[in-house]
């Protein structure tokens, strides 16, 4: 079982994510690490604080000679941005707020859409600051630092991982299903918008510019493709075993995220089922999927059927609500007081739907690596190689028509 843990706060001095599970003899690559982080700073929208640090992660301990041992394996991030909070974020700073000053300790005026509310509720907490900086999205990056590691995984076995932008602020891709994966695949590693569509890509940055300029924020959606994913990850024996569950849970996960889909998602439900379900075929040539002799012309169930995937491309939608901090705040209320004011101002984004599908790509990659031990789980790679070449090897011979054994 794959799983991994996350410590530290937004303007905390760094994050640590404990990855546990990772097989002995994977090569783990500290500058892929950093690549993807690098990718979750970018995007069109983004706040100030971009400029500020570049996310670079630093290996503790499962790694030796650039292999994993199979122990837990620990990452930090350090926050060069931690040193103009320190004095904020000490027990003795001033209950004083400024958005550009040095000074920014208490918060009392919780903001509408974020945790600082009912984190605060919870955890019975005066000052919100202690919940708002736990619940910032920044805690992404340790997951980006985690997917790097079970995309390498994933990559050993030709598994591809990938994203692209299909709506930000209501400019959005016609039918963004049938978008091929070496066209996602194909997009550049700094685009800021990631949209397929040069045309739609410009409403996108116009959709934001728009927000920008109203002291407001705008959202969208994303979709995660895995491409090569082979037949039977997943299981339909038991609810909390099916893929699409995990996934879906995953990718909800995510800060801001509120609905999660597969293949056609919502437009499923207005269509009958001979417009739903994706007919099997015999290859004429090269298959579609992962099953030998046998093709999809369509995939609109995105790669799964009954929990498990059935060997076409994993597709995934996830949509992005705007994000919580408005420039030109909304009415809220001060708990300090019990009078009406408006929410607290942080710095913030505008936009980070290309950054939330680069989180999307991580947490798609943990999901999967963990089914993948599942599935062909050991202690070792070597032994997993082993182990998905009997299983390729019986599924082509399942597959193989009569009379050609």
């Amino acid at each position: 079982m794959l799983r991994f843990l996350t410590a530290g706060e937004s303007h905390g001095s760094a994050l640590v994510v404990i990855l546990e599970g990772v097989p002995a003899g994977l090569p783990v690559d500290a500058g892929a690490i950093a690549r993807d982080l690098a990718r979750r700073q970018l995007g069109y929208g983004r706040g100030r604080r971009m400029s500020i640090e570049q996310d670079a992660a630093t290996i503790l301990s499962g790694v030796r000679h650039g292999e994993s041992l199979g122990s837990p394996i620990a990452l930090l991030i350090p926050n060069k941005d931690w040193p103009n909070w320190e004095h904020t974020m000490s027990p003795d700073a001033a209950p004083a707020e400024s958005l550009g000053g040095a000074r920014r300790a208490a918060v009392t005026r919780p903001r509408p859409g974020h945790a600082d509310l009912s984190g605060a509720l919870k955890y019975d907490r005066a000052d919100m600051r202690d919940v708002l900086e736990r619940a910032s999205a920044r805690e992404t990056a340790a997951r980006v630092a985690a997917g790097a590691v079970a995309r390498a995984l994933l990559a050993r076995y030709g598994v591809e991982v990938a994203s692209h932008v299909t709506n930000i602020g209501g400019a959005r891709l016609a039918d963004a299903v049938s978008v091929p994966f070496a066209t996602v695949r194909a997009l550049a590693l700094d685009d800021e918008v990631r949209c397929v569509d040069l045309a739609v890509a410009a409403a996108m940055r116009a959709a934001v510019d728009r927000a920008r300029q109203a002291g407001d924020t705008v959202g969208g959606a994303f979709e995660v493709i895995a491409h090569a994913v082979p037949p039977g990850l997943g299981s339909y024996v038991q609810w909390d075993r099916k893929l699409d569950g995990r996934l879906a849970q995953a990718l909800m996960s995510i800060p801001a995220i509120k609905a999660v889909g597969f293949g056609l998602a919502s437009d499923a439900g207005d269509r009958p089922g001979s417009g739903v379900h994706d007919e099997i075929v015999q290859s004429s040539g090269a298959s579609t999927g992962t099953l030998p002799g046998l093709s999809r012309p369509t995939n609109r169930a995105g790669g799964l059927e009954g929990g498990v995937t059935n060997g076409e491309d994993l597709r995934i939608t996830a949509w992005m609500k705007p994000i919580s901090t408005l420039m030109k705040p909304l009415r809220s209320v001060d708990l300090a007081t019990g009078e009406a004011s408006e929410a607290t101002v942080e710095r913030s984004d505008v936009c980070a739907v290309p950054a939330a599908a680069v989180v999307g790509e991580a947490m798609t990659c943990l999901v999967l690596a963990d089914a993948w031990l599942e599935r062909f789980g050991a202690d070792s790679v070597a032994a997993i190689d082993d182990a998905v070449r009997a299983a390729a090897g019986r599924v082509a011979a399942r597959l193989q028509p009569p009379g050609r054994a």
